[in-house]
């Protein structure tokens, strides 16, 4: 028994590829293959990786080539741990043999250390992510990136400026995430945990708490209630963390045990992380407005007394002496100082601790620029006090600037949520609540409950009424309706649903009344994971942006450096007299006229700008994805895509509709055509393969005259109720690439295509092939069917090609773009196909592996391929593509790979895909052009270059009103995203190449 390996129920269907020959199980097999005598003593086990494993016949074909090699005992390949365990006599081969021998058979391997080879658990990573506080531009960003990666147990942290969220990959068993909300806290900015990988966590809001009292009462129920963990209490926000054993307690159980202890005495309320999450962003921008507010109250008269002192009835006042100044003089004091030190406070806590950390960022400058005006105005105003001369003063340099800064950030704050309004609208999808369908002991529904639909656990019946949504993913037990997933899918028609078919979390049931067993609930439902797939995709950067990144890693020292020599050059230019002293402002000298020079410069210069024109159109455009229908992984992605040269179209399930159907079943033997299905049927009965269950349907139909119910109410038939029809089958094997094999009633049986019946010593008739070479031409995949080594019939198998198939390869053709087929199927088949949707490059006979190969083989030339496939055997070439577009309907781990995914499972949205990143990435050249442009061209001004030739020079005030302008203006560039529109199939055949 040691030696026996384990496999799932479902590895056939894991293993499900293309059409029949593209299974691929085991290459050869042999009864008499028997492992060795393992009494030899003289052995070694290693452990070897194997990469490119995709399924059980990749495992199975790894074994083989390693059962083969003379002097291995005995080799066991885990699929889901991709490593092979190797038993072999060292005097006959050495380890790199082995490995050679799975290299052979198309698979990476590596010999993994001896360490490696016991059975040790390894360090389970968590994915966290936070909340983070006072980032400002890109530097800030910078800064926060580089503390999370120097923490020991941090693998990976991508901070993002526009949704001020910092995700991060870290082993628990050395950092803790108080740990690192304590170090990001550390460097000056302020962080919370939203939401983490770790299961069994629950964030509620608790009403009834008074005092301590009430809160050690708390504290007590929770210590009583088995399964808790750990858990902590926010005073300020009364919200209860609460960290449980999933195993032993569930969330709702908690909830109920906690209210059931305390006698109802507490109320309680689950927090949903996004809505936390959005209710902070909403209380930034409050905050921000009102800051912006009081320092425009405190601002204008400031101004105004500046620029229009001789206001009737006013003006006395202004100029009553009182001590050493006058009146407008201590009213200007005291009310710039206020904007100063207590509205910009900000500015100073964030500038200084950026310091402490040895970094710069806007922060910086703003205190700088503020400083230099404020502080030369208090000087000013007492050396006049003191000696009589009476210079001028700029506080209302300071207090303009402080305000359009703050007007700034209250602007930018609005267009980050306009910018997440995708995130938002995802999230409102799901109900509040939902009705809970309480069962007797028997089972007997004796009433219903209204809970919230957070708490909902998996196996919960539940109730869904007419006009209301589905609260999570799950199959319908009662009932039928109409079902609107357009919110989800985008597909508009509504969607018929019947006992035994699954519904979607967060899609509208339109007309009767639904009883629903809940699957997947939290972060396993279809629209968590829609919104985890566009957080990911704004959480990540694009290639472009690293540039961006290290600007502004440079920019605020330079800015420094070029303001003190804007300063020394204008002063020293004045002393040594290189300009006349008229250029001097009334009462004025050297020193405050390049001191005006060099705050102007120091407070145009806005990094600001280059760190949001990448972000922001990126979550701009994931948004508008996600809208259509296209679920973009990064920004990444969307570089690529715009670049695309070729883009290879899996066949069965991409190009076509992925719904095989027998057209033709033809008997050449005197055997009776009902037994002739009933023999295929049975064998086929064994496998999960498209083409298998098309067979077994059109088999049950000709016996029974009536289709199966639906596609998962008859998922084997063996359990069916028809199921006593079947025939006995024994020694089932799948062959990769050739078909299945096996005994049925004890007839040995042969079904799959040519090279499974040549290989077994079986001729193929004149007048056979003749009939074959019709089907294929016919665009049919012909199925040879063989009885004790006799050929006994042919099965011919279609499947129709989608609607838009050749309209969309025709609309690629004009933009541009080559498009390329490739399947497992034989040329003729392949040939018909490509023809009907206008291909001219195939690649036919492919085997799972291959279609990575022939991805590599554009790529060698350095053209950027975009690979669209839906099932398992096609992740490898998702991955291994510039571009993978996973169709939406296809297989978990064809969606994993990928790094777009088209809800819809259309093929128009391949051509929206590409026209939606053509359009983001020209938004963000033409965002780098205002960003850089600006900097380029306003600080050359701010500078004074062209002061000596057309008097031109910016006052700080006006300074600060650019720079605020120039991040809005990168903001609103992006949000001009949102009026995209995506190209409608009348309009594809009009597009011209470029």
């Amino acid at each position: 028994m040691k030696d026996l390996q384990l496999s799932s129920s479902r590895a056939a269907d894991d293993s499900a590829a293309d059409d029949l020959e593209d299974v691929r199980l085991l290459d050869h097999y042999d009864d008499s293959a028997s492992l060795p005598d393992r009494k030899n003593q003289n052995s070694k086990r290693i452990q070897v990786s194997v990469g490119g494993m995709t399924c059980a016949a990749c495992s199975n074909s790894v074994e083989s080539a390693l059962l083969a090699v003379n002097g291995v005992l005995n080799a066991s390949v885990a699929l889901l741990q991709n490593k092979a365990d190797v038993l072999f006599d060292p005097d006959l081969i050495k380890d790199e043999d082995i490995k050679s021998a799975i290299e052979d058979a198309g698979f990476e391997a590596e010999i993994l250390p001896e360490s490696n080879s016991s059975r040790t658990i390894p360090n389970k990573t968590l994915l966290g992510q936070f909340n983070i506080g006072g980032m400002t531009c890109a530097a800030c960003v910078n800064s926060v990136e580089g503390i999370l990666r120097e923490l020991p147990g941090v693998a990976r942290a991508v901070v993002s400026l526009t949704t001020s969220l910092a995700e991060v990959q870290y082993d628990p068993s050395i950092v803790s995430k108080d740990s690192i909300v304590n170090a990001i806290e550390d460097a000056g900015f302020e962080a919370s945990l939203v939401q983490s990988s770790e299961q069994g966590k629950i964030i509620l809001e608790v009403l009834g708490i008074l005092g301590d009292l009430d809160l050690q009462s708390l504290e007590g129920l929770l210590c009583h209630i088995n399964g808790v963990l750990r858990f902590r209490f926010d005073r300020n926000s009364r919200e209860l963390e609460v960290c449980f054993d999933s195993e032993v307690i569930g969330s709702r159980s908690l909830v109920d045990a906690i209210e059931e202890a305390s006698g109802g005495r507490y109320k309680l309320s689950v927090k949903n992380p996004y809505a936390r999450m959005t209710s902070k962003d909403l209380e930034e921008s409050s905050k921000m407005f009102q800051l912006f507010t009081s320092s425009l109250y405190l601002s204008v008269p400031v101004f105004l007394i500046r620029v229009c002192p001789h206001v009737p009835l006013l003006y006395p006042f202004l100029l009553w002496r009182c001590g050493p100044f006058l009146m407008r003089d201590w009213l200007t004091w005291a009310l710039v100082s206020l904007v100063q030190f207590v509205i910009g406070k900000r500015f100073y806590i964030a500038a200084a601790k950026a310091l402490r950390r040895g970094a710069t960022n806007m922060d910086v400058l703003v205190a700088l620029g503020t400083s230099a005006s404020y502080f030369y105005s208090v000087c000013a105003l007492l050396y006049g006090a003191v000696t009589g001369f009476w210079s001028p003063t700029y506080f209302e340099t300071s207090a303009m600037l402080i305000t359009f800064v703050l007007l700034g950030k209250y602007l930018e704050s609005l267009a980050k949520g306009k910018t997440s309004d995708a995130i938002k609208k995802l999230v409102e999808l799901t109900p509040a609540t939902a009705l809970l369908l309480v069962k007797d002991k028997g089972g007997k529904c004796v009433g219903e409950r209204e809970i919230d639909a957070l708490l909902i656990q998996p196996g919960d019946p539940l109730k869904v009424l007419p006009g209301t949504k589905v609260p999570v993913d799950g199959v319908v037990l009662w009932g039928s309706s109409y079902v609107n997933e357009s919110m989800v899918t985008g597909e508009s028609v509504p969607v018929s649903k019947e006992v035994n078919t699954q519904v979607i979390g967060g899609t509208m049931n339109l007309h009767g009344v639904l009883h629903i067993q809940a699957t997947k609930v939290g972060s396993d439902t279809f629209l968590s994971q829609i919104i985890n797939l566009v957080e990911t995709a704004q959480m990540s950067k694009a290639p472009i942006q690293k540039f961006a990144d290290f600007v502004a890693s440079i920019f605020v020292p330079t800015v420094v450096v070029l303001a003190l020599f804007t300063l020394l050059g204008w002063y020293i230019g004045g002393v040594t007299g290189a300009y006349p002293q008229s250029w001097l402002p009334e009462n004025g000298n050297y020193f405050v006229f390049a001191l005006m020079f060099a705050i102007s410069v120091v407070v145009i210069a806005c990094p600001c700008a280059l760190g949001l024109a990448t972000p922001t159109a990126v979550m701009v455009a994931t948004g508008i994805g996600a809208k259509h229908g296209v679920l973009i992984k990064g920004g990444d992605a969307l570089e690529m895509a715009q670049k695309v040269t070729y883009v290879i179209f899996d066949k069965t399930g991409t190009l076509t509709q992925g719904k095989a159907t027998v057209t033709t079943a033809k008997v050449f033997t005197g055997m009776d055509r009902g037994e002739f299905l009933r023999l295929v049927a049975s064998a086929e009965a064994s496998s999960e393969h498209p083409l298998a269950k098309a067979v077994v349907e059109y088999a049950r139909h000709f016996h029974f005259f009536e289709p199966s119910d639906t596609k998962d109410s008859q998922k084997n038939d063996k359990d069916s109720k028809y199921s006593g029809w079947l025939l006995d089958v024994s020694n089932f094997i799948a062959v990769p690439g050739r078909g299945v094999r096996c005994s049925v009633d004890g007839k040995h049986v042969l079904i799959g295509n040519r090279k499974l019946l040549t290989e077994n010593g079986m001729a193929i008739p004149t007048h056979v092939e003749k009939f074959l070479v019709e089907l294929e031409e016919g665009a049919q995949t012909g199925v040879l069917v063989a009885c004790d080594d006799v050929l006994i019939g042919v099965l011919g198998i279609a499947d129709p090609l989608k609607r838009e198939a050749a309209v969309v390869v025709e609309g690629l053709i004009k933009m541009g773009i080559t498009p390329v087929m490739v399947t497992g199927d034989n040329w003729r088949t392949a040939q018909a196909v490509a023809k009907e949707v206008g291909i001219h490059d195939v690649r036919a006979e492919v085997m799972p592996a291959g279609k990575a190969e022939v991805v590599r083989s554009f790529q060698s030339n350095g053209s950027v391929v975009a690979m669209v496939g839906d099932g398992i055997n096609d992740s490898p070439a998702l991955a291994a593509a510039d571009v993978g577009m996973a169709i939406g309907a296809g297989t978990d781990v064809a969606i994993e790979a990928a790094d777009y995914v088209l809800m819809r499972s259309n093929l128009e949205d391949v051509i929206t895909a590409i026209d939606l990143s053509k359009k983001t990435f020209t938004r963000i050249r033409l965002n780098y052009v205002f960003a850089m442009a600006y900097n380029l061209i306003a600080i050359p001004v701010a500078a004074g270059v062209f002061y000596p030739w057309i008097r031109l020079k910016l006052p700080p005030w006006v300074a600060g009103a650019c720079m605020a302008l120039s991040s809005i203006s990168v903001v609103c560039s992006s949000l001009l995203l949102r009026t995209y529109k995506k190209p409608r199939l009348t309009s594809i055949l009009e597009i011209t190449i470029e």
